[in-house]
């Protein structure tokens, strides 16, 4: 039984999720081919999404594989409540914008009471309570599905400690996944968020961008194409993909960015956006040092990276400007603004619109096909965490290809040969 904030609404979330359906070509090859032949039939699938217009198509198309789908929010400001309602038609949904913390964990233990036998997760809510309060129900778990970084690195950090009980795909790590979500979505959903929440201009701004991860690179090359002035701040330490902070911000400022310390860049800054994955990267003296009026936002999953608690400290009083915009004045004079409490600003509603439609589709593409796939190897995985198939991943990048009229070039049996080749050369 879905719990909605308003099923009257359901009309409406069927227009956007009509809208949505005919701009994402490789899902909806993948719907007609499990409306066919039902890969997923006698499943139930847990999910816990951004519940958008672009997420309620993958989960129509894991309800046409024949799969009983139960589905919450990832976020509590994310839900679009219209689609919400659509879907809540459909199957069973527990979200709606605006949920407290409580709210929020409560729609999880409800998708949970489904007892599902794959997951789909967007910050390792659901496989995290599972284990922590559900371990009873893991056997019944064939695995689960991951989509982004800070997921990752919360499974990561299960696995070493030995918590880890299940299989789950990286979805996250699949190039059709993070060469164009985490760097052309997250940089485009990022500058309308704070646009649509503050009809602000970009051109001649500062703007600090902290992380200079694919996400970060996506939103530093969009803010610089509407003419703004880009500092990166970025650390020394080791990324979890094994490359240093010391080579992503020389390839920032090879790009064109100014790169400094947050300490220096505090001061400096119009509008600062987190995209770290990482706990307090703007802390306490970096927003006492900030110029008046700066505008604060974040991208990273989690509303950690502002230190939010020290903000509350440094202000005398707070006012809610327009939707998604928070002013705060602090004790030494100046005005900053938050944007979207500091969660998601490319997500949070009503401001936020999230990834481009054609850009989820290649996300949703490989959500779904590892979900397949996890079906099809049920009882064959060891807990841990898995990499796409590489099958997989090149065939959602050539299935969209193909949406587009795009033909590549085919290597001749010589071309063939000689790169397997060593004797030919000058």
């Amino acid at each position: 039984m879905s719990k909605i904030k308003n099923q009257a609404l359901a009309q409406d979330g069927n227009k956007l999720l009509d809208w949505a359906a005919g701009r994402m070509p490789v899902l909806s090859k993948i719907r007609q081919r499990f409306t066919d032949e039902k890969p997923l039939s006698g499943l139930t699938i847990g999910i816990a999404l951004h519940l958008e217009k672009k997420t309620g198509i993958l989960l129509q198309t894991l309800a046409a594989g024949g799969a009983k789908v139960s589905a919450a929010s990832c976020n509590p400001l994310t839900t679009d409540d219209s689609v919400a309602a659509a879907l809540g038609k459909e199957m069973d949904v527990f979200a709606w914008t605006g949920q407290t913390d409580s709210e929020y964990y409560d729609c999880l233990e409800s998708v949970i009471t489904a007892k599902p036998h794959i997951t789909i997760d967007d910050g390792c809510d659901l496989i995290q309570l599972l284990h922590s309060k559900h371990s009873n129900l893991l056997d019944h778990v064939i695995g689960g599905c991951e989509e982004t970084t800070t997921g990752i690195v919360r499974l990561e950090a299960m696995h070493k400690d030995g918590a880890l009980k299940v299989p789950v795909m990286a979805v996250n790590n699949a190039h059709s996944k993070y060469l164009f979500d985490n760097r052309y979505g997250t940089g485009q959903s990022v500058v309308e968020g704070i646009l649509s929440a503050t009809n602000t201009l970009i051109a001649g701004k500062m703007i600090v961008v902290v992380g200079y991860g694919w996400c970060g690179r996506g939103i530093a090359n969009r803010m610089r194409g509407l003419g703004a002035k880009v500092i990166v701040v970025e650390t020394g330490a080791t990324n979890r993909d094994g490359s240093s902070g010391y080579h992503r911000a020389l390839e920032a400022s090879y790009d064109g960015c100014w790169v400094m310390s947050m300490n220096e860049a505090a001061t400096l800054g119009d509008i600062f956006i987190t995209a770290t994955g990482n706990k307090h990267v703007i802390s306490e003296n970096h927003l006492d040092a900030m110029k008046h009026g700066a505008i604060l936002a974040n991208s990273g999953h989690f509303n950690h990276e502002i230190d939010l608690d020290s903000m509350e400290s440094l202000s005398a009083s707070k006012v809610t400007i327009l939707p998604n915009v928070e002013k705060y004045h602090l004790k030494n004079g100046k005005d900053l603004i938050l944007l979207a409490e500091g969660r998601l600003v490319n997500l949070a509603q009503p401001t936020g619109q999230g990834h481009p439609i054609e850009i989820m589709d290649g996300s949703f593409a490989v959500q779904a096909l590892c979900i397949e796939y996890l079906a099809k190897n049920r009882g064959k995985l060891l807990p841990g965490i898995y990499d796409v198939p590489k099958v997989i991943d090149n065939d959602v990048a050539r299935i969209a290809l193909e949406a587009q009229g795009i033909v590549l070039e085919k290597l001749t049996e010589e071309q063939v040969k000689y790169r397997q080749s060593w004797k030919e050369g000058t």
